[in-house]
């Protein structure tokens, strides 16, 4: 018997009323996007599948009635949507991602790592301590836009500070298009002030450093105490890494939360157009420079320099800027250069296994 895929490819209505009755799919975060790059009996074939932690042996993933793990094969990582193919699932097909956040990986060979796919909404998560830095949050930011993924900036902790206000200004003061939310994660805060975006069918990703609250929100939000946590250290208000991987859980309200580990390192790679959005004002003036490889220091007919000099550009904000456009070339650069060699090496070796076969 073959199961009738067809009520996932659209929303389905209760009753005579407005309100919808989400399908397992849809609670999963099964948008039109991915609908419309496939048809009913290619659902039927091939049912979709939603990958919510990677391991070592393969791909974690559930679906309707399906909860799996895919062997090695697919190149996906959290949050991506695939069709399992029942007969050789290693080569389940990863349908065209919505969106996706990614850094630098760690090391000296300039690697992609792949942190999360089709999230909708992302939480910078920030504690109102010594773990609040600025220069951070722009990096997150940044990925965020760059992912075309809609950032939020969340700061716990406000009430074990004497001035919060100083805090919420600075966040508020790193770009007009993210909003800044203030809120204490035990308690009911989170339920109510993150409502907007905890919608069914919605994906949320928690980003942040190790102890500023990722998983007690996430708690909070789903009722349970599900994931462990820990207390930070007093000493320098760092967190413990409570989480070590990267997974998906979905809150009783049909909505999809994806829990990270703390980021000590994030290199930026390919986020051009994410930076130039964090700072749009810097980068809207380097436009009307005179040479267009101005580096803003002694160059004639400088926009930018001009407009330090009338003490309308903050020079340190001007300095992470130009190390975020400098670092994003620089990892951006060395990554084409990999895969060209890549390229070349393939090449090479598909031409010698041709020699081989003559």
């Amino acid at each position: 018997m073959t199961r009738d895929y067809s009520q996932f490819l659209k929303p389905t209505a209760q009753g005579g009323d407005a309100k919808r009755k989400l399908s397992k799919l849809q609670t999963l975060g099964w948008q039109p996007f991915f609908a419309q790059q496939i048809s009913v009996e290619e659902m039927a074939e091939t049912p979709p599948v939603r990958v919510i932690e990677v391991h070592r042996n393969g791909l974690h993933a559930v679906g309707d009635g399906v909860d799996t793990i895919i062997p090695p094969g697919p190149d996906a990582t959290v949050g991506d949507w695939l069709l399992l193919d029942p007969a050789r699932p290693a080569s389940s097909r990863v349908l065209e991602r919505k969106s996706l956040i990614k850094r630098r990986a760690a090391g000296h060979d300039r690697q992609t790592q792949l942190i999360a796919a089709n999230i909708d909404t992302a939480f910078i998560v920030t504690s109102c301590n010594q773990d609040f830095n600025v220069a951070r949050l722009e990096r997150y930011i940044a990925l965020a836009f760059e992912a075309e993924v809609a950032p939020v900036i969340i700061l716990t902790k406000s009430d074990l500070c004497e001035a919060p206000d100083q805090y919420v200004a600075e966040a508020g003061a790193i770009s007009d298009q993210v909003p800044v939310v203030v809120l204490d994660a035990r308690g009911e805060e989170p339920k109510s002030k993150l409502a907007d975006w905890c919608r069914p069918g919605q994906t949320l990703a928690f980003l942040g450093s190790s102890g500023v609250g990722k998983s007690t929100l996430i708690n909070t939000l789903s009722g349970t105490q599900a994931i462990e946590t820990q207390a930070i250290r007093e000493d320098d208000a760092k967190g413990r890494h409570t989480t070590t991987s990267r997974q998906l859980h979905i809150l009783p309200d049909g909505c999809a939360v994806l829990d990270t580990p703390g980021m000590r390192e994030l290199q930026l790679t390919d986020v051009g157009t994410g930076v130039a959005d964090v700072f749009s004002d810097l980068h809207a003036l380097s436009t009307q420079c005179r040479f267009n490889d101005c580096q803003h220091e002694t160059e004639p007919g400088c926009a930018v320099r001009d407009a330090i000099e009338a003490g309308e550009v903050d020079t340190v904000r001007l300095a992470r800027w130009q190390k975020l456009v400098a670092e994003d070339r620089h990892n951006s650069a060395s990554l084409a250069q990999r895969k060209s060699k890549d390229k070349a090496l393939g090449k090479t070796i598909r031409q010698i296994q041709k020699l081989k076969k003559k």
